[in-house]
């Protein structure tokens, strides 16, 4: 994978579904929106996105997650990381070049981790990724699936194709497995703690991490 040579620094949020990852990266760029931490750190401003994108292939994606049309999974990884050369090329690396800082929820770790539930060749999910941008830093927040499942069933009507109990256990066995082959760029933090304390923590490694 490419690592991140332009001014703007990549920030990434994962997890399992239910795990709070939107919460906290909405949260960690109102932080980094302070103007002080704009002219600590030396970016000139902040942006927030996500995956699945909102593009052609995003709404396709979403689509067989929602069951609304199948294919088979191979495809759907294609299109996953279709999905994100799009979103590299036209959001977060001109965001990059231009000096402001990119928090994405949702990226590879994803893609690979669900993925893998129903292709078994693992390298070929990561190989998938060769070409893409690396983050400076991803947070995996830890949460069981039991909550996890708990959570969603309280805010969505219908799960999507991964949320179920026995498959988030798999998932997150494969985050692992991603976190320690990107050990020197993972945080694993506890999600099932008060929100404002999983803030501070994140927080503090961003603010570690960031310094120049």
């Amino acid at each position: 994978m490419i690592q991140n040579k332009y001014p703007g620094k990549f920030i990434v949020f994962d997890g399992l579904d239910g795990s709070g990852m939107s919460t906290q990266a909405n949260k960690i760029v109102d932080f980094l929106n302070e103007k002080k931490q704009k002219i600590r750190f030396g970016y000139t401003g902040v942006y927030l996105t996500k995956e699945p994108t909102s593009s052609l292939i995003g709404g396709i994606i979403k689509s067989q997650l929602t069951h609304d049309w199948k294919s088979s999974n191979e495809c759907l990884q294609l299109l996953f990381s279709a999905d994100r050369a799009y979103h590299l090329e036209k959001e977060i690396i001109p965001m990059l070049e231009r000096g402001i800082a990119v928090v994405c929820d949702r990226y590879f770790f994803s893609t690979v981790a669900f993925g893998a539930l129903k292709t078994e060749d693992f390298n070929w999910l990561l190989s998938l990724q060769k070409k893409f941008l690396v983050p400076d830093l991803i947070f995996i927040l830890k949460v069981s699936p039991k909550i996890c499942i708990e959570r969603i069933k309280k805010e969505r009507f219908e799960a999507t194709l991964f949320e179920k109990e026995e498959t988030l256990k798999e998932v997150w066995k494969n985050f692992q497995k991603l976190a320690r082959k990107f050990k020197n760029k993972t945080f694993v933090i506890n999600g099932e703690r008060p929100v404002d304390k999983i803030t501070q923590d994140i927080i503090k490694i961003v603010t570690d991490k960031l310094r120049k």
